[in-house]
């Protein structure tokens, strides 16, 4: 449900764009087919990034595992199958979105008014986020799905990002232009950020905005707020005190939440954004998988984790 969320804020980058972008500027489309790791398959299928064909593959093509058609089919195949573990709200909340998405992929909806589209796929999302405070038990489930959301949030934070880096590749000439504006105010607007920003900063400033969507502790939306959020989670469900660890996937995002906390906004600068962002999602990564191997990973009855500390 995040990610679906998420895809629909990264086309929305660049529709937002092109109503705010000078007549005649060239669009840039292939920058949301990299950042979500599908270029292989994208080139496999279509013949060239154009709107046409990469909101297609983002939003309806069923072969692709994160578009949104695809990302909503398997949250409700997840829900059905642990119906007893959710409210009826939100179990009514994931068929609701799922048929809104399959109607106007059956309509061709999106090609005529594809902004509200976006618009309709962001609020359901966080329609479903609502219900599932509101209904479910705050316990050791809601801490799995908090959990999962949260790191979710935080990779693809990362990666709207990075969709600036790649919009600056054309042409590193309109670095401190209005374009340059243009485009950060994009960026904030996908993530729902750009008034609150405002609130925080005032004036459009390209170290300001990394510092507010990496590094500030309030703004839900920001890497290190998710990181710490989930990191309380994680903590909640183990049992283990907050600040120790008992497992690598605590070790791990203790870690990653640590660097973040000790990281300043010139050191990012310095690294190179592009570059401190790619390094994140590869230990992000790294942590998903040290989760699935601490709690999900099948292993002969009677054998411990392996990755129990000092066991």
């Amino acid at each position: 449900m995040e990610r679906a969320d998420n895809v629909a804020r990264f086309i929305d980058v660049n529709l937002q764009l092109m109503l705010d972008l000078p007549s005649g500027s060239p669009e840039q489309w292939h920058p949301l087919v990299s950042i979500s790791g599908g270029d292989t398959a994208f080139s496999s299928r279509y013949p060239m990034a154009n709107r046409d064909n990469v909101i297609k593959f983002l939003t309806f093509d069923e072969d692709n595992p994160s578009s949104i058609v695809s990302c909503l089919r398997a949250a409700r195949e997840n829900a059905r199958t642990i119906r007893e573990s959710i409210s009826p709200d939100m179990w009514e909340q994931v068929n609701t979105f799922y048929l809104m998405v399959n109607a106007a992929a059956a309509n061709d909806r999106l090609r005529t008014s594809s902004s509200s589209f976006f618009s309709e796929v962001k609020k359901a999302s966080q329609l479903f986020h609502g219900i599932t405070d509101a209904t479910m038990l705050h316990g050791e489930v809601w801490h799995f799905y908090s959990l999962g959301r949260l790191l979710e949030r935080a990779d693809k934070t990362s990666r709207l990002l990075d969709v600036k880096y790649f919009m600056l590749l054309p042409s590193v000439a309109d670095v401190g232009t209005p374009l340059d504006d243009i485009q950060w105010a994009a960026v904030l607007r996908s993530a729902s950020a750009l008034e609150m920003y405002r609130k925080r900063h005032g004036h459009i400033a390209p170290e300001q905005i990394i510092n507010f969507l990496v590094l500030d502790h309030e703004f839900p939306r920001s890497i290190h707020y998710c990181l710490t959020t989930a990191n309380d989670s994680l903590h909640a469900i183990s049992g283990t005190p907050v600040g120790m660890y008992r497992n690598t996937a605590e070790q791990r995002l203790g870690q990653l939440r640590a660097e973040l906390a000790y990281t300043d906004t010139q050191q990012i600068v310095e690294r190179g954004l592009h570059e401190f962002l790619d390094g994140f999602q590869t230990k992000l990564n790294l942590v998903d998988q040290c989760i699935f191997d601490t709690f999900f990973a099948l292993r002969p009855v009677g054998s411990s984790a392996p990755d129990r500390v000092g066991q």
